[in-house]
């Protein structure tokens, strides 16, 4: 039962105002960190608030005209609603910010990174555009904040100011900000068209799907089409993934983001609204945009898949991951509808749909144990390729460890949440003999997950730094570099290896504490900026020259072994640790992580159907 409540809007301007704070906090690096910690804290206790009642069935509406009395546009409401599906992406992007807050000074820092001011503020605003998007009541609303979100993280991608940087910067922006938003667009107007002629007009969740059975197929297909791939962009989901792996010149707090807590999540999010608040499940699949959904997803799934296998960059293979990992949740959400639509009995469209959208935590907790591990890698030994990580366990015992557990929860290996998420959805493949062939493609993709996944796990472990074979995975150029062809100059994604040069010694945790006379970034005429700002600019962009030339790998005389406690600063330990700790406990007692509740409430009432396996 909707009931007005002003708690969507703060979960919302909670963030929005500690970005005002981190900015005017710019000369006390210390102060500018606690409020990114304080506003995660904040967010997430006002989330968590509403939870008791969101699983209760009640839900919270802020209306702009409503509580203001002014109307956002003619005939459509500026609306919040806390509904369990939102609540689902709210309480995962604000609970693992949390941890990220800690994990982004420790990289920062270790790094000593330019701009720092400018990137907490603009991480900060991500995460309210994520927040508000989480509690879009319709689909104006969405939309707004899906623009705003990638406007608020194209600082962050293009956050090194390098030419590399600035293209993928701009290919981010084309991609998801003109391409995805005209389609969101497109798709909406369409909506408010096609119910229009059937009544009265409306874009609001929940309130669409009758006007829209009603209208012509062909333009419900068109309409659907629009959402779908226009969310599908953040998704990732293939022809129309490509700025995702170009966007990992980033920093890796950036790439968690990107990858785990609120961009792509909002794809994968955007195309549950349309498949279950938007059209509903039954005309999902009587259109046949259901089929033509999962069979987008597994073709994407698998081929993203083929490509992670002959990455040697570790966060390059990992952004092929999430391509394929995204599309789990979007083949989960057309199997049930699909499911739903066949005749079936009504429990496998739940179990389905459980499955996909559980895949959204599941999926969040291991990718980012999987980048914040990556990151710790980079800063600790300017390693960035597999190829160069034999031994490396020995030096980094816990990140390699919580390595490994995430990487086999992506697998679907019992007793991590990956495993949960995937079961589900194979349960609900079963329904009909139509579905089968996904539920192949699934299994398929789970031996890749292993393929690509393994041999970052043996390097570490069992190889030596003296004594390892160099290759990723097969003894062909598919598999990554081989022994013999860097002997020869060679190397698989083309280009000839330059010569190494000396990785940057000395750097602490405080080499540039602060960005204290740059507020707003390398560039800027500000009158706080000193002349050691020059030489601050200057030592960056060696440093990140170096980086590019330098590939990494053990130090003269092999890697030092490491305590756990000793092995990186705490900042960046406790959430690697946090996080695959959350991973694990989805795992093994899903029944007790409120996630599956959440899950569990918004299947039953799409399916009117129990969620019991």
């Amino acid at each position: 039962m909707p009931q007005p409540s002003i708690l969507p809007l703060a979960a919302v301007l909670i963030s929005a105002v500690a970005t005002a704070l981190i900015v005017a906090s710019y000369r006390y690096p210390n102060v500018r960190e606690s409020w990114s910690v304080l506003a995660a804290l904040a967010k997430f206790g006002v989330i968590a608030s509403m939870l008791p009642g969101i699983l209760d069935g009640e839900e919270y509406v802020w209306s702009m005209q409503e509580q203001l009395g002014v109307q956002f546009l003619p005939g459509i409401d500026f609306v919040l609603r806390a509904d369990p599906l939102g609540m689902l992406f709210a309480m995962l992007a604000s609970f693992l910010w949390i941890f990220t807050a800690f994990y982004t000074a420790g990289y920062m820092r270790g790094l000593g990174e330019h701009a720092q001011t400018r990137f907490f503020a603009a991480f900060a605003a991500s995460l309210s555009t994520a927040v508000g998007i989480a509690f879009a009541g319709n689909l104006v609303t969405i939309f707004l904040f899906y623009e705003l979100l990638s406007v608020a993280t194209y600082p962050l991608v293009a956050h090194d100011e390098t030419e590399e940087a600035r293209i993928a910067g701009r290919k981010y922006l084309a991609y998801t900000f003109f391409g995805g938003g005209v389609l969101v667009l497109g798709g909406t107007v369409l909506t408010y068209w096609l119910t229009g002629l059937q009544g009265a007009a409306t874009v609001t969740f929940g309130e669409t799907a009758t006007a829209l059975a009603q209208a012509d197929p062909i333009f419900a297909q068109i309409t659907f089409a629009m959402l779908a791939l226009g969310f599908g962009v953040k998704a990732a989901i293939m022809p129309l993934h490509s700025w995702l792996p170009d966007a990992m010149v980033a920093p890796t707090p950036v790439s968690g983001l990107l990858h785990a807590v609120a961009v792509v999540k909002s794809g994968a999010f955007g195309v549950a609204r349309v498949v279950i608040d938007v059209f509903g499940l039954e005309l999902t699949a009587t259109l046949g945009m259901a089929t033509a959904l999962a069979a987008l997803a597994a073709f994407t799934l698998l081929a993203s898949s083929v490509i992670a296998l002959r990455k040697d960059n570790l966060k390059r293979r990992l952004a092929y991951s999430t391509v394929s990992q995204l599309s789990y949740i979007v083949l989960g959400i057309a199997l049930g509808a699909i499911a739903f639509g066949s005749g079936a009995d009504p429990r496998y469209a739940a179990i389905a749909l459980a499955g996909g959208l559980l895949h959204i935590p599941a999926h969040a907790f291991m990718k980012l144990t999987l980048f914040f591990c990556a990151g710790a890698i980079h800063v600790e030994t300017h390693t960035d390729d597999i190829s160069d990580m034999a031994g490396i366990g020995k030096r980094m015992p816990l990140t390699l460890s919580a390595f490994a557990i995430a990487a086999a929860g992506m697998a679907g290996i019992p007793l991590v949440a990956g495993f949960v998420s995937k079961f589900y959805m194979l349960v609900g493949a079963s329904a009909d003999p139509s579905m089968w062939a996904f539920a192949a493609a699934l299994v398929v993709s789970g031996v890749f997950n292993v393929a690509y996944f393994w041999p970052v796990v043996y390097q570490a472990f069992f190889e030596s730094e003296d004594a390892h074979d160099a290759k990723p995975l097969v003894e062909f150029p598919i598999g990554g570099k081989r022994v013999g062809d860097v002997k020869e100059g060679l190397l698989t994604d083309g280009g000839t290896p330059e010569d190494d040069t000396d990785a940057d010694e000395g750097l602490a945790v405080d080499a540039h504490p602060s960005d204290a006379d740059v507020p707003f970034g390398v560039g800027s005429d500000d009158a706080g900026a000193s002349d050691g700002h020059d030489d601050h600019t200057e030592d960056h962009d060696a440093h990140h020259d170096d980086d590019h030339h330098h590939h990494g790998g053990p130090p003269e005389g092999g890697w030092v072994r490491h305590k756990p406690w000793t092995e990186s600063t705490w900042l960046m330990l406790m959430p690697i640790t946090v996080i695959v700790t959350g991973a694990i406990a989805l795992g093994i007692v899903p029944d007790h992580a409120v996630f599956l509740d959440v899950v569990e409430v918004i299947a039953e009432a799409a399916t009117g159907a129990e969620v019991a396996l």
